[in-house]
């Protein structure tokens, strides 16, 4: 059996509201709105979920997790990721790591940081030198910059056991 090594990429914004509460990597974070959508509309998570999917081949959390199901209505992220988790078992895939940045005016996120990690490893089974997360702001420039959303990317590279992909082509 060989070792491949796959990567994804994850993207997802969300536009802030009133009436919500804010949540990123699984950490309520105190601030005046939240973010809209079908679960906790957790942009980090989402895009980590994406990313984690891509590498594996299995579509998207829309796919997995579709706007027009009302049983899994308010959802937690985290638990988006701990099915995603399960997913990767599945495939015989494992994290390598994940690379992620929150996209955001406000509020501050570096306070959050270390407990993103720890909630995000802990639902990936994985540790926390795995997870990077990093915050950046849109420089006053569009939407996010008018701090009308929060969006995040994620890149991530899981091992996959398998067969030698040369040994596939040959009919092995």
């Amino acid at each position: 059996m060989a070792m491949n090594v796959r990567c994804g990429i994850g993207y997802d914004v969300h536009r802030l509201v009133e009436g919500r509460k804010l949540i990123l990597g699984g950490v309520e974070i105190a601030h005046l709105r939240g973010l809209e959508g079908h679960s906790d509309a957790d942009v980090l998570c989402h895009a980590i979920a994406d990313a984690l999917l891509g590498a594996i081949g299995a579509g998207d959390i829309g796919q997995h997790f579709p706007n027009t199901d009302e049983s899994i209505r308010g959802i937690n992220s985290i638990d988006i990721l701990k099915h995603v988790s399960e997913l990767l078992a599945e495939k015989k895939a494992r994290v390598l790591n994940i690379d992620a940045t929150i996209i955001a005016e406000e509020p501050k996120i570096a306070p959050h940081v270390s407990a993103m990690r720890k909630n995000i490893a802990s639902a990936i089974d994985g540790s926390e030198s795995e997870v990077s997360i990093k915050a950046t702001t849109n420089e006053k420039l569009g939407p996010i910059g008018r701090s009308e959303g929060i969006a995040a990317m994620a890149v991530a590279s899981v091992e996959v056991v398998g067969r030698d992909r040369r040994a596939r082509r040959k009919g092995d």
